[in-house]
């Protein structure tokens, strides 16, 4: 299969790399990762193709509505089976397209306590391709969870809006609840049409919820979204400069387990499985000589023989989380288990597919199916290429840095997928100067991880004991990292 700079294939793994999808698991998942780093290692690195960081600089004021009226018609009374909460919810389509009949969901949880002085977060899944009301709002950092039956929900005392009023974005259309009337646009997805979609729906959003026009803002993802993040912010600041002014009041971005720099993401995996004794030393060397970026990798027998191996190893455990335990019910149950936050539950993703496919969930979230023509899916199969999708992210980065943006990056530990090793290495080549050494963090007397700062406000945390999805696994280390992140303080250093 000829390899491209980003061929269906590459996109297809891509999109198993940010989450659990319902309709693939066991030893396919675990083949399609390994694959993901043998096809982008195929890819022609010659360096930097700035034009992908080129921002719309002409966008149709057409784009840009009045929103009258619509923030009450988005107020969520309460989900289906949902516990008492006291704080505001909201829910529905912002068109980012008219012409098109392009639009996207969104779900905002206002914060428990003090919304009017909290800053506003938005929270975005990869993939590409991931639903951020699958993974972010229902199994991770959002104010809920759902029970093993599929009915009902549970509180998530580690929530996010704890710290911030959030924002769910499910992005580009074809993922989540997100269409477009026009079906043509979805083989027309791409980093570029995502970042440009996502500012003009951070535009119309802000226009129907005003009072969050000057708060401080700040752009959150994991995985894939370590792509939409920085070209999200990115296309902000340009925007903000060409007005002389902050049309949002962007402070700074939030990336877990990102996707930043093929190279050093795909050798840090190999050297992750090696130093986990996921696989054979002799499979690691194979994989770090045989496997590399040159174009002729992908005919070498050794390099092939290699990931085959590896396949072969992985298969049987949760590469997304390499210590934790896998579904071995992937069905509901009639009656709900007790939900746990500590403990996360492998199985959570055939519970949340089950609630947000029923009419009853839907229609109280203001979730309008009847244009999808399809079950909603926690990762999309709609979405047949991927346009564009730059090699590295690491000049954005860059320039964030230069303009005084709070930069954050963080890696649960146990993460097979984009490994903490990959986003070390990624930071290695950026050749950053140290501000504070390597050292533990803490919470609740216990190491919660290790953190690095570097001049020009970046910094670096681990979680540990968290997988790819670092809130799910690690909740309450997450959340001390998230309003140490808002707070614009340092993880805390000592015990007490």
């Amino acid at each position: 299969m000829k390899a491209t700079h980003k061929s269906f294939v590459i996109v297809f793994t891509l999109i198993l790399i940010s989450c659990f999808a319902v309709q693939i698991h066991g030893k396919k998942k675990r083949e399609a990762v390994l694959n993901h780093l043998f096809h982008a290692s195929l890819k022609n690195a010659s360096g930097v193709d700035t034009s992908h960081f080129q921002a719309p600089e002409h966008l149709d004021e057409s784009r840009f509505h009045s929103q009258d009226g619509s923030k009450e018609e988005d107020r969520i009374q309460r989900w289906p089976g949902q516990p008492n909460v006291g704080f505001s919810q909201y829910g529905g389509y912002v068109t980012v397209d008219k012409s098109a009949g392009r639009a996207l969901y969104y779900y905002f949880a206002e914060a428990q306590t003090s919304k009017e002085s909290l800053p506003l977060l938005l929270w975005l899944n990869g993939g590409p391709g991931c639903s951020s009301l699958a993974y972010g709002a229902m199994q991770e950092l959002g104010p809920f969870r759902v029970h093993s039956d599929g009915k009902t929900l549970y509180k998530n005392k580690f929530a996010w809006n704890y710290a911030a009023n959030v924002l769910f974005l499910e992005s580009p259309a074809g993922v989540g609840f997100s269409y477009s009337n026009r079906s043509s646009d979805y083989d027309k997805s791409g980093d570029k049409q995502t970042a440009e979609d996502n500012y003009v729906f951070l535009r119309n959003w802000l226009e129907r919820f005003p009072e969050y026009k000057d708060r401080e803002f700040y752009i959150s993802g994991e995985s894939y979204a370590g792509h939409y993040v920085p070209q999200l912010a990115y296309t902000v600041l340009y925007h903000n400069k060409k007005a002389n002014k902050a049309i949002i009041n962007l402070k700074g971005i939030l990336i877990g387990n990102p996707v930043i720099n093929d190279e050093t993401d795909t050798i840090g995996v190999y050297d992750y499985y090696g130093s986990h004794a996921l696989i054979s030393q002799e499979a690691a060397q194979i994989l770090r000589k045989y496997c590399d970026n040159s174009s002729s990798a992908g005919g070498d027998p050794k390099c092939s023989a290699a990931i085959n191996e590896s396949n072969r190893d992985t298969s049987n455990i949760n590469i997304y989380n390499i210590y934790g335990p896998i579904c071995t019910q992937p069905s509901i149950t009639s009656k709900p288990k007790k939900g746990s936050l500590t403990s996360f539950d492998p199985c959570s993703d055939y519970y949340v597919y089950n609630y947000l496919n029923l009419p009853e969930v839907q229609e109280s979230i203001h979730a309008n199916v009847t244009k999808l023509k399809h079950d909603w899916q926690p990762c999309s199969n709609i979405i047949q290429s991927w346009l564009d999708s730059p090699s590295t992210v690491i000049p954005l980065i860059q320039e964030f840095m230069a303009n005084g943006l709070r930069v954050w990056i963080f890696s649960g530990d146990n993460d097979g997928v984009i490994p903490v090793t990959s986003t070390e290495y990624s930071l290695q080549a950026m050749k950053l100067h140290v501000k504070t050494g390597w050292h533990p963090w803490y919470i609740n007397g216990e190491v919660g991880g290790y953190t690095e700062e570097y001049k020009g406000n970046l910094t670096f945390a681990t979680v540990r004991g968290a997988g790819h999805e670092v809130p799910s696994y690690q909740p309450l280390r997450a959340l001390s990292l998230i309003k140490h992140f808002v707070d614009g303080t340092g993880l805390p250093d000592i015990k007490d």
